[in-house]
């Protein structure tokens, strides 16, 4: 089969379009036939050499390498111990994450059972394979948390807010990948939903529920919005701390990326700061799946590229600014 490789750390140039063999499954899993693969943020954090991690939290990588987590495609082939789906099955999931073991850069993949669920019937594979490691990080911040593993940077488990009717929630970020999933579930739970995006988003952003736009470009949002109760903030950085005055006393700041806020500031405004490690759910997907199905959840495409020019989708994920989800296309 044809799959991308890593034969070492560095930029796009060294995702290499090679011939591997087919994977074999073994117990608890099933050979899927990959029609689309979405990339992520640890896609292009792994082909760095995964700079991005503290040097004591970073495994060892043996090259060469497939990358990928998400994907969808057709189950050709199930172990004897898998119940629940047979071949010819739809599927999509994310696999073996946390870790970097997916390998869904790939025309197949050996995918473990319990990461997938059945694609959902209204949506064609690749808006499926946008979807998992996005949507799963939102439902995990915002609905149902589904592990009790204490996050790797702060040592404790995170505790879904429960969201409901009336609520504000800001979204900062929100055109992103988990960005605008979290504005979609915030506005099913009953929230009032401010997204926070540069100007060119506002339109996508309005058809999926917004309620309040922000344009970061010409407006902070500090500026002009206060009273929240909860902030998902996916785009982290040292200056995420200035979001922490939209929030009311008692909110509660979510940070899906790298971010610091100092303990004595935060409970002073009586603010709870908690956070995630997004981790493989085939239950929860396939109740996102229904989601999907019920017409209450959207995948947003920023681009599409064929899996062999796996390179250039990297080198637009780099240019940043996306507007939903990057996927690779295998199957045609």
């Amino acid at each position: 089969m044809k799959a991308i490789q890593i034969h070492e750390a560095g930029g796009p140039e060294v995702l290499r379009y090679d011939e591997v063999p087919v994977p074999e499954i073994g117990p608890g899993e099933v050979l899927v036939k990959v029609h689309a693969v979405g990339i992520n943020p640890p896609d292009w954090y792994l082909r760095e050499g995964l700079k991005v991690m503290p040097a004591e939290m970073r495994p060892a990588l043996e090259f060469p390498l497939i990358p990928g987590t998400d994907m969808s495609g057709v189950v050709e082939a199930v172990a004897p111990d898998v119940q629940g789906f047979t071949a010819g099955d739809e599927v999509f999931g994310m696999l073996r994450f946390p870790g970097f073991d997916g390998r869904t850069y790939a025309e197949y993949v050996a995918a473990p059972a319990s990461d997938l669920a059945h694609k959902p019937a209204s949506i064609d594979h690749v808006h499926a394979a946008a979807a998992p490691m996005a949507v799963l990080t939102a439902w995990q911040y915002l609905i149902d948390l589904g592990h009790d593993v204490p996050s790797p940077f702060t040592g404790r488990v995170h505790r879904p807010v429960p969201i409901t009717p009336g609520m504000t929630v800001l979204v900062n970020g929100a055109a992103g990948g988990v960005g605008h999933f979290a504005v979609q579930l915030a506005k099913w739970k009953g929230a009032h939903v401010i997204a926070v995006a540069s100007g060119r988003h506002e339109q996508f952003l309005r058809k999926l529920g917004a309620d309040e736009f922000v344009d970061y470009t010409r407006t902070r949002a500090e500026d002009v919005v206060s009273g929240a109760d909860l902030v998902v903030d996916t785009v982290g950085g040292p200056e995420s701390s200035r979001l922490l005055t939209v929030l009311e006393r008692g909110g509660t700041m979510l940070p899906v990326f790298f971010a610091q806020y100092d303990p004595e500031v935060t409970a002073g405004l009586g603010i709870s700061v908690s956070n995630i490690q997004v981790r493989s759910n085939g239950p929860q997907l396939a109740e996102i799946g229904r989601l999907f199905d019920e017409g209450k959840l959207q995948a947003g495409l920023d681009s599409t590229y064929p899996l062999a020019e796996a390179g250039s989708a990297h080198t637009r994920a780099a240019r940043g600014h996306l507007q939903g989800k990057i996927v690779l296309t295998v199957v045609s």
